[in-house]
């Protein structure tokens, strides 16, 4: 056996074994238009990376906002660590992103247009290194909202009506 099939073993689940999926912010893709994703770092402490490694953490409310040449993540909830002392966390801080000069230039100037705006879409090791996926949205209005779920709704009926089709011509 290779070296490179016994490190895929040994690492284990999924297609990609260096990623662990922490969090997902699923409601942002219904909300939002999404124009630009960005992945990016995350500055934490001892103790949100320990709960995160247990899998315990919410995008729900959360939000990206830039501040002095500096990207700045708001409202995530990372609970505090259950066998912290005196030195957790407070679990809803804001948490600096890390990001590139020119990445951060070009998401300010995008924020600037009326009606755009950052959020967190997945939060997840990568490598062992906490990695945060942002993405550059535009919110939809209820009448998109729908046209989304009548066309997903739509491309389910198609799938499941060529599969009953193909069904049927192997049974024949």
């Amino acid at each position: 056996m290779t070296t490179q099939t016994k490190q895929t073993k040994q690492k284990g689940k999924g297609k990609d074994p260096g990623h662990k999926l922490v969090a997902q912010h699923k409601k942002a893709r219904h909300d939002y238009h999404i124009l630009d994703t960005y992945e990016c770092g995350l500055v934490l402490t001892g103790t949100e990376v320990k709960s995160l490694r247990q899998g315990r953490a919410s995008l729900v409310d959360g939000f990206v906002q830039i501040d002095r040449n500096e990207a700045w993540l708001h409202n995530v909830h990372i609970p505090e660590y259950a066998q912290g002392t005196w030195t957790n966390h407070s679990a809803r801080r804001k948490r600096k992103l890390l990001l590139h000069r020119h990445e951060i230039d070009k998401l300010e100037s995008k924020i600037q247009e009326s009606g755009h705006t950052i959020v967190p879409l997945a939060l997840y090791f990568k490598d062992g290194r906490a990695k945060v996926e942002i993405a550059l949205a535009k919110g939809k209005k209820e009448y998109d909202k729908r046209q989304t779920l009548r066309e997903q709704q739509d491309r389910r009926e198609t799938d499941r009506a060529i599969s009953a089709a193909r069904r049927r011509q192997r049974v024949a």
